[in-house]
């Protein structure tokens, strides 16, 4: 099973930018999508962008502003977050889901935006 470590999150101004990547380390064997979710603070875990076979999916909330990326020989995986709102602030995870249907999880990493 692999483990995830996230990094690159903050505190950064409305307009601003933050680059998160993601670590992966152990077995990747059978991952076939990995991605970018986020939860703030009493609100849902959701979507923000996953890429599968080289396609990214993105949250239309982020469409345009955020852009999903992955060196999967390094086994390391970006999130590059552009024009960041307020609302963006969350707590961002990394997902690494298996092709027979696991889930692995990162502990995430905290994204404040202030307006």
């Amino acid at each position: 099973q692999v483990q995830l470590v996230e990094s690159g999150g903050g505190l950064v101004q409305a307009g601003g930018s933050l680059r998160l990547s993601c670590a992966a380390s152990g077995s990747v064997f059978s991952i076939n999508r990995r991605g970018w979710y986020r939860q703030a603070p009493g609100k849902q875990r959701e979507l923000v962008a996953t890429i599968a076979g080289g396609s990214p999916n993105y949250a239309e909330s982020v469409k345009g502003r955020f852009t999903i990326s992955g060196d999967f020989a390094k086994n390391t995986m970006d999130l590059q977050m552009n024009s960041l709102k307020p609302d963006d602030t969350a707590v961002y995870y990394c997902n690494a889901h298996y092709y027979y249907g696991m889930d692995v999880w990162g502990k995430g990493t905290l994204v404040t935006v202030s307006s």
